[in-house]
């Protein structure tokens, strides 16, 4: 059975794609590609059918991620099929608990950093579109963290559904 994670910000063009790319490659590193399907989509549809902003690209493509995506919004109806939505940041985190139709759903919701260790209290992906390139570095460097321990959360699911 397909365990299925979905990455969620703003528009969809900066922060959840490049999560997606990154634990798409970690989880594919795992040789899990097969059992883990990875997503992303916004909290606001303003970007829809657009591909990633051309900053988040140009970083994925120099750590040689992927960076094929095209923008969407996220959808409460999906809450049904996805074991995981990965909030960017506590105002996403807020907004897509109050899409869960159920206290069920709700629950599938967690802060990309709470896999962070290292993270402490500063749990948001600061937004990095307003500002310049250093902030997409800075946004990669966070979302490559936090997914180690990301990672192992899903494999520990994994082996429960296995057991």
């Amino acid at each position: 059975m397909t365990y299925r994670v979905c990455f969620v910000c703003t528009g969809n063009i900066c922060r959840s794609p490049m999560a997606e790319s990154v634990f798409r490659a970690r989880v594919a590193e795992a040789g899990l590609d097969d059992q883990v399907e990875v997503d992303s989509a916004g909290t606001g549809g303003w970007h829809e059918g657009e591909p990633a902003d051309p900053r988040t690209v140009a970083v994925l493509q120099e750590h040689a991620y992927d960076s094929d995506h095209v923008a969407r919004q996220f959808q409460p109806s999906w809450f049904s099929r996805l074991d995981l939505v990965i909030a960017l940041d506590a105002g996403h985190l807020k907004a897509l608990r109050r899409l869960a139709p159920t206290s069920e759903d709700a629950r599938k919701v967690r802060l990309l950093r709470s896999y962070d260790p290292a993270a402490g209290d500063e749990l948001d992906v600061p937004d990095p579109y307003y500002g310049h390139r250093h902030g997409f570095e800075e946004c990669l460097e966070m979302v490559e963290a936090a997914s180690v321990g990301l990672l192992a959360a899903v494999r520990e699911q994994l082996e429960g559904r296995a057991a």
